[in-house]
């Protein structure tokens, strides 16, 4: 047998002439596991089945029909009274209004107090990787009660405790739900510990270096490098009794205090014992969570009320099972559990991702931002879609003026992708709307296009099509060659479309589509994959028909 050509195009025989072969075409569902995409005859896998005839991604292995729960009700970042509302909260604000200037001057010079001796107690330290000096922790008891005082200016007069933290050496992490800002001051006043924060909390006046002597473990969310850092800095200081016990808030944000949302694994990675801690804030008039509220409205609220109300429980530690080989998704779920239950809340798939849709949709002036929410952990489980990738598509989908329910109509949808009404398009959209409906949601775009994107061969269809339409091997695609190549699925395009449609490829708007254009616009907008799907499938039919004509010869 000849050896396999080296130009594996589409064009190109995938064996020699020379002898009689029979080419097996197999549909992607009959391939074998370790088959891979990139493999020479990855090409014949762009074939549809007949009853896939509707569906404009059933040649990239994409099913119709893809799974898209049910949208929930619950809102985990909505603070209940954002406003003030009802006579007796306007009488009791003017009221406190004396007292509220007190307490911030109170707030003030407890800030000021704490940040000097914070900054006497780090004065010369270097060796920031080991544990502080005893000297200089006795000397941060100055700053933790300024911290106390700090709690009572904001109305946290006395503060209900049930249980106690255990000891050191066998509950070396902590973690608790997570609902004010009000949660790390007091934790910092009775554990003084060590906290993973963001790294953008290090510039912040007064906080910044406040956190620095705790021994913070700094994290990037977003860079994978960071996060396995902070996972193996909170295994090291765990470990060792000299440090601080670790608190982490597993949910990664603030919630409301009504369920608990997704944990993060940092805190069970390690594999050690964990102390779940409740938060609880009881309230009539006035919700202290840190939800859909400015700091300097909630912190107004807290100065005007009578008192403040806040629970905290130490519930019995949480173990991991066989010895610390218990996968730590299933550590976090049971933890969660146990802090659900404690709380009698329920739990949800939520996530800081959502609460970042959330504000991106407040930002973008939509009436009811909470229909944006996607319960972001479920999808990164299922789909492998990062917070920032789903962000994207809400901006795309933002840009198709979405109606006060949250739903997309047919020619909003064509607006924003550069589209004009024809079969394909009516397929593409059809394939969205798994409701039929006629209209679309977030939720239903974010799936729809995810799906797409996952699909194992949808990055080597963008290489191919862009193949196809760099007639001349030059490494870029011009206006002309663009519209020749989607000519068989959007035909007839006026100078507008056509413009438009390259506008949209030509990312960096330099006249022609490169290649990191063309694979960065598919990326961002996967749907449109489907313009070439007619370039690829007659690329593929011809390869099965030379696999014929070799068999006959």
């Amino acid at each position: 047998m000849a050896p396999a050509a080296d130009d594996h195009s589409l064009s190109t025989p995938l064996l020699s002439s020379d002898h009689h072969v029979v080419l097996t075409v197999h549909d992607q569902s009959d391939l074998p596991e370790s088959t891979s995409v990139s493999d020479s005859n990855s090409q014949a896998l762009f074939q549809p089945r007949d009853e896939d005839r509707h569906n404009p991604f059933a040649f990239i292995g994409a099913h119709d029909g893809f799974e898209v729960p049910g949208s929930g009700t619950i809102d985990p970042f909505r603070n209940h009274t954002p406003s003030i509302e009802g006579l007796y909260e306007w009488v009791k604000i003017v009221i406190c209004l004396p007292v509220a200037a007190v307490r911030l001057l109170l707030f003030g010079l407890c800030l000021a107090v704490g940040y000097l001796a914070t900054l006497l107690a780090l004065h010369g330290w270097k060796d920031r990787q080991n544990p502080m000096p005893r000297w200089r922790c006795r000397l941060m008891w100055v700053t933790r009660f300024c911290a106390r005082a700090i709690l009572f200016s904001f109305g946290y007069h006395w503060i209900k405790r049930r249980g106690r933290p255990a000891p050191r050496e066998i509950a070396p992490i902590v973690v608790s739900n997570h609902v004010s800002y009000i949660d790390p001051i007091f934790f910092f006043y009775e554990l003084f510990p060590t906290i993973v924060s963001s790294e953008s909390h290090d510039s912040m006046p007064f906080v910044g270096t406040i956190i620095r002597a705790m021994q913070v473990i700094y994290v990037d969310r977003f860079s994978r490098s960071s996060r396995k850092h902070a996972v193996n800095e909170i295994k090291r200081k765990a470990s060792c009794n000299q440090f601080p016990r670790v608190l982490l808030f597993p949910e990664g944000t603030t919630s409301n205090g009504r369920v608990i949302i997704s944990f993060q694994l940092g805190a069970f990675i390690p594999g050690f014992p964990v102390q779940p801690v409740v938060v609880r804030y009881p309230y009539v008039h006035f919700d202290q969570s840190w939800g859909n509220i400015s700091l300097g409205r909630l912190m107004f609220r807290m100065f005007t009320q009578f008192h403040n109300f806040m629970e905290i429980e130490y519930l019995p530690l949480v173990s991991p099972h066989e010895n610390r080989k218990e996968n730590a998704h299933h550590f976090a779920q049971r933890t969660g559990h146990v802090i659900a239950s404690a709380l009698n809340v329920a739990q949800t798939s939520h996530s800081y991702g959502d609460f970042m849709l959330l504000e991106k949709a407040a930002e973008s002036k939509q009436e009811n931002p909470s229909l944006y929410m996607v319960e972001m952990a479920w999808v990164q489980s299922k789909l492998h879609l990062r917070a920032l990738e789903a962000i994207e598509f809400l901006e795309i989908f933002l840009s198709m003026n979405p109606d006060r329910s949250g739903h997309v109509e047919f020619h909003d949808f064509l607006r924003a992708l550069k589209l004009k009404p024809c079969g394909l398009s009516e397929k593409m959209f059809g394939f969205i709307d798994v409701q039929k409906i006629g209209k679309i949601t977030f939720k239903q775009f974010l799936l729809g296009s995810a799906h797409i994107l996952k699909q194992p061969l949808f990055h080597h269809a963008c290489e191919l099509a862009f193949s196809e339409c760099d007639m001349n091997g030059k490494n870029y695609i011009l206006k002309q060659e663009l519209q020749d190549a989607v000519s068989l699925t959007v035909p007839n395009l006026n100078y507008d479309e056509i413009h438009g449609l390259f506008s949209l490829f030509d990312m960096d708007n330099d006249g022609k589509i490169s290649k990191d254009d063309f694979i960065a616009c598919l990326r961002r907008q996967p749907l449109l994959i489907a313009l070439f799907a007619p370039k690829l499938l007659q690329r593929s039919s011809s390869i099965a028909t030379q696999g014929l004509v070799e068999e006959v010869l």
